[in-house]
């Protein structure tokens, strides 16, 4: 019997790394994968030095050379990619006006491209095996507008509709696609967040957490990274078989009013 095998993008820290840290306390065989392959490495070496099964890969998902490496090393490791987390991501805050075109183009080559591209390159893999869990960590822009996020929201609402074209194309197999869509989680970027909007809003970034991030939600509160683990968890479950094309929303009752 193998370890089941997960690749997750932007794993070196926040979302990525709490991911990969729950699917290698599930005995999951973990890729940790990231721009940065020292901080990649550095936080596989620390989840191996706990005993698990975690290797660190070079991974820029604007880069096809970089998805067409990752390929060929999990060929080489044993041909298997039965769970791919595209979580890779980045922000940009401003008016469209003001908005840098390369910048917007980036955020969407991360956010949209990058994902649909590995999901491309990984498909073959689960296709032969006939299993795969492909989960997009979206967001509650995937589902609503922001003012001064048009890349973001674009590409988080694009990943949607392509992952119910994936849904339809792989619907023979035992392989399903879903995107996480939570509110916002306390990681590094939404720091970053805070910050710029407190720059554009021209707030204290007190105010940007109580008046703009949290003051749509009914609870009031960051999504924890507990919740997030545990929504990936279950898709990836056999319980989670038939629930495909679909949005899994954690958002404080946001989108209920």
């Amino acid at each position: 019997m193998r370890n089941k095998t997960a690749l997750v993008t932007g794993a070196a820290s926040g979302i990525g790394l709490a991911i990969g840290d729950a699917l290698a306390r599930l005995n999951y065989t973990v890729w940790i994968s990231d721009s940065q392959f020292e901080s990649a490495e550095r936080a596989a070496l620390n989840l191996r030095e706990q005993g698990f099964d975690v290797h660190a890969v070079k991974l820029d998902v604007s880069s096809q050379t970089d998805i067409d490496n990752v390929v060929a090393t999990l060929e080489a490791a044993g041909g298997y990619a039965d769970v791919l987390i595209n979580n890779a991501g980045i922000q940009h805050v401003a008016k469209l006006e003001d908005f840098p075109v390369d910048r917007w183009r980036l955020l969407t080559e991360i956010l949209l491209i990058g994902p649909a591209m590995l999901s491309r390159a990984l498909l073959p893999m689960m296709r032969r095996h006939n299993f795969g869990r492909i989960i997009n960590i979206g967001s509650i822009h995937s589902l609503v507008a922001s003012p001064h996020k048009s890349a973001y929201v674009a590409a988080k609402h694009g990943l949607l509709g392509f992952s119910k074209v994936v849904a339809l194309e792989t619907a023979e197999q035992n392989i399903t696609i879903n995107t996480i869509c939570p509110s916002y989680v306390k990681t590094p970027l939404v720091e970053q967040q805070i910050a710029s909007q407190a720059k554009v809003h021209g707030i204290s970034e007190e105010d940007v957490v109580n008046k703009i991030m949290l003051e749509p939600m009914p609870k009031k509160s960051f999504i924890e990274m507990d919740e997030l683990s545990g929504a990936v968890n279950y898709l990836i479950s056999d319980a989670a078989r038939n629930m495909t094309g679909q949005e899994l929303v954690l958002d404080g009752g946001w989108t209920i009013k």
